[in-house]
């Protein structure tokens, strides 16, 4: 075999060992980032809870194994009543839960609110301490672009 094929098999080898060292590493890697949104587009109390529940279990669960999680519920659409202070079916436990969860966010839909507001006359104040977006869909796509698992419940 010539030297220059020798050299190059050589390269070859350390190359496919960086990268089966590379894969190993990313499988075995327990810092790996766990990141989670919900998706609440319904006014029903049932699936509001179970929202909650989702995001509680997936926490308990990383949290056992040592790692972190993050986890976003977007609430848009008639789903936007989780988070109003004067209609929403399970007020309290989401005024509690974000006290609870290390990492944990509810997210407003804008446009939501501000149908809401004109439709009804009146504006509302918002529970949970919500980071207000501009449209719960498009905050449902920038995360599922960078990432993140995706639940609708």
């Amino acid at each position: 075999m010539s030297k220059r094929r020798e050299i190059l098999k050589g390269l070859g080898l350390i190359a496919a060992a960086s990268v089966v060292a590379t894969v190993a590493k990313a499988q075995a890697d327990p810092s790996k980032e766990h990141r989670l949104v919900i998706q609440v587009s319904d006014n029903n109390p049932a699936l509001m809870t179970l929202a909650l529940n989702n995001a509680a279990n997936v926490s308990a669960v990383y949290a056992a194994k040592g790692e972190d999680v993050t986890i976003e519920v977007v609430a848009y659409g008639p789903g936007l009543h989780m988070l109003r202070a004067d209609t929403s079916p399970i007020k309290e436990r989401v005024e509690d839960f974000p006290k609870s969860m290390p990492n944990f966010i509810f997210s407003a839909c804008a446009n939501t609110i501000q149908n809401m507001e004109k439709t009804e006359g009146k504006s509302f104040a918002l529970i949970g301490k919500p980071n207000i977006v501009d449209a719960g869909v498009v905050r449902l796509m920038e995360l599922q672009e960078q990432g993140w698992s995706y639940i609708k419940v």
